[in-house]
């Protein structure tokens, strides 16, 4: 590789890494996302009762946010 062909490496990894960088929400956008319509559920009794079903059936995995099993062997 000649010494243009390095700069131009260097450059494009450099734009690249640097990109990753402004990524987020600023805190002046947080309002814009926190409006109901943006909201993932619209409802959260439908969400609390759709948790309750997936919990239910996946009881063996321990469900979301606790170790162990749901049938009592950890």
């Amino acid at each position: 590789m000649n010494i243009v062909s390095q700069c131009i490496c260097y450059a494009v990894l450099a734009a690249c890494l640097s990109s990753c960088s402004t990524l987020g929400v600023s805190p002046w956008e947080r309002d814009v996302l926190a409006k109901p319509e943006m909201q993932l559920t619209h409802d959260p009794v439908e969400a609390a009762l759709d948790d309750h079903i997936y919990f239910s059936k996946e009881a063996s995995s321990g469900g979301g946010s606790f170790g162990g099993g749901g049938c009592g062997c950890n």
